[in-house]
């Protein structure tokens, strides 16, 4: 299809430059012409030739593993939740329910789970097994997945889950091929939630031995879709899992689709321009260069579009934000005058939230003019945790008790941001200049980013916190002193903050223990070691005759039940 549009597309520029009498006795060919080359892109775009159902999506960032051990963002989870399962997962409801595990007991101190496994579930066919036949999984391959993420030789970016967390002689046990039992150091109340996570997927022993390191393009799991091929930076194959253990209520076996086929185009307009054509099933998020085109300020579709496409929204577990990295010791923050608290809450004060939101995210989002922990959990509460909102007459107070009036005498700092976010970045950078904080916006690819936070040599950068398990502490613990970067990022050290924080994670009491949450949450935004923006929403364009397919607060991408008409 591709040689063939090219060869019309190259016949119409002949035609175009051949002698005006030549061009008027051909105008009517030209058209012709113009036509078929339609004709012939909308047939490179219609999907089902070969009778099968496959879903079509972009992953512009690229996928760097396909080993969970390595889902660490959102690119390699989506894939990970495809080809794996985990003893527990999150409903739509974001409730605990179970997946490998059928159900679980708690000891009476809340130190010991014990979990009973399904006796039906296989992975996946694959040469590591004998015959190219999946084998039963067992909860002996329970124990080796989880060991294998706190395995320093594998040097999981997920290994920071278990720290402090499980007993340190042996945390993970096989009892028989469907018991599996965990021992927690002391009661940890978000242990189920952690197990959910992409990191604690099931993988099969046999595979990791026989590919090693290139597992991560070989992965076998038990999951609904199994993988197919990989040609990296071109597209990304997963066929149905025949043997998948999950059905519907009317006893059909899951999923429905036939396959999953991932793109890697790395720019936003051309991943817009093929779901426009209808060779991508669905857009997460929305380019900014195009957002006014498809959506009101309102958040809405734009008449236009809305016989065209489908616009899902959902409240989001994520929070966007500026991190600033806060470690005393650090030559980087000596040097800034960022190390001073009175200068943070300045930032804070700022800007102004809600326009930012209005204009630049038109209404897809909420000022996050509260705490850290996002709305959407059960401990968020704005009429308790108090943030930040615009307040230029006491961002300039901050300013000169710091010693700064009018911003006199301030060095400038330099925000490093991804491009997708340059323009949140230059909107709070010219409020800043107004008050006398100059603020130099820098763009720096996303691995490169990753690498300066990760290794504490950003001072100021811009974040985003998506939740893994729908509990605070997942974004508490992003303030954890005891806990590395990521996802201490901004290396922050509050003694006040641990005690609160350790206490909230043994209390069982739900109440109390959201209590504790907020006092926690309220201590960091006071020393504002990072910036809130706004508390985010899922944002999907769908295609019309994509059906069972929904958002969730986790924006984990779920196409069991999903279909294509």
């Amino acid at each position: 299809m591709i040689n063939g549009r090219t060869f019309y597309i190259a016949d119409l520029w002949r035609a175009r430059r051949r002698p005006a009498a030549c061009r008027r006795g051909q105008s009517s060919r030209v058209i012709w012409l113009l036509a078929c080359t339609l004709l012939i892109i909308s047939s490179c775009t219609t999907k089902g030739k070969s009778g099968k159902n496959i879903f079509h999506y972009n992953e512009y960032t690229g996928i760097a593993s396909l080993d969970p051990a390595f889902a660490k963002n959102q690119s390699t989870m989506w894939p990970a939740h495809q080809l794996f399962n985990t003893l527990v997962e999150i409903d739509d409801s974001l409730n605990i329910k179970p997946s490998i595990a059928t159900h679980w007991d708690i000891s009476d101190d809340k130190k010991t789970y014990t979990f009973y496994l399904r006796p039906d579930i296989l992975f996946h066919n694959d040469a590591c097994f004998p015959q190219y036949k999946g084998r039963r999984l067992v909860a002996a391959d329970v124990v080796f997945s989880l060991n294998r993420i706190i395995d320093p030789a594998t040097a999981s970016p997920g290994a920071w889950i278990f720290n402090g967390k499980v007993d340190s002689i042996q945390p993970f046990k096989a009892l028989n091929d469907t018991t599996f039992q965990l021992r927690l150091l002391q009661p940890y109340q978000p242990i189920l939630g952690i197990l959910s996570m992409q990191y604690c997927s099931i993988v099969a022993p046999e595979a990791v031995r026989l590919y090693g390191k290139d597992f991560r393009q070989h992965p076998v799991g038990s999951g609904p879709f199994k993988f197919v091929k990989w040609e990296e930076g071109q597209a990304l194959i997963f066929g149905k899992n025949e043997n998948y253990f999950e059905k519907d209520s009317a006893g059909i076996r899951l999923p429905y689709l036939d396959g999953i086929k991932i793109s890697f185009k790395d720019s936003r307009a051309t991943e817009f321009l093929l779901f426009r054509q209808g060779q991508l099933d669905f857009i997460n998020e929305l380019d900014p260069s195009f957002k006014d085109e498809v959506l009101t300020k309102k958040g809405t579709l734009r008449d236009i579009w809305k016989d065209k496409i489908e616009l899902q929204t959902q409240p989001y577990l994520n929070i966007e934000y500026l991190g600033i990295l806060v470690d005393s010791t650090n030559p980087i923050v000596k040097n800034t005058p960022l190390r001073l608290k009175k200068i943070r809450q300045a930032i804070n004060y700022g800007f102004d939230r809600r326009k930012m939101i209005l204009y630049l995210r038109n209404s897809l989002g909420t000022p996050a003019e509260s705490g850290f922990i996002p709305m959407g959990l059960p401990s968020f509460n704005d009429s308790i945790v108090k943030g930040y909102t615009y307040n230029p007459a006491k961002a300039a107070q901050l300013l000169k008790e710091a010693g700064f009036a009018g911003g006199k005498g301030l060095a400038p700092v330099k925000l490093l941001t991804i491009s997708i976010y340059a323009d949140f970045g230059n909107f709070i950078a010219r409020q800043l200049e107004e008050l006398g904080i100059p603020v130099q916006v820098e763009v720096v690819q996303k691995s490169l980013l990753f690498e300066m936070t990760s290794g504490s040599k950003a001072a100021f950068f811009r974040g985003g916190w998506i939740a893994d398990y729908p509990d605070a502490e997942n974004y508490l613990s992003v303030f954890y002193s005891k806990n590395p970067a990521p996802p201490n990022y901004t290396r922050y050290n509050n003694p006040a903050f641990d005690k609160v924080f350790e206490q909230a994670i043994k209390e069982t009491n739900d109440s109390i223990r959201y209590t504790l949450y907020r006092q926690a949450d309220q201590i960091v935004i006071n020393d504002a070691p990072v910036v809130p923006l706004w508390y985010d929403k899922v944002i999907h364009l769908v295609q019309k005759n994509v059906s069972g397919f929904t958002p969730n607060a986790l924006n984990l991408l779920e196409l069991r039940k999903t279909r294509i008409n």
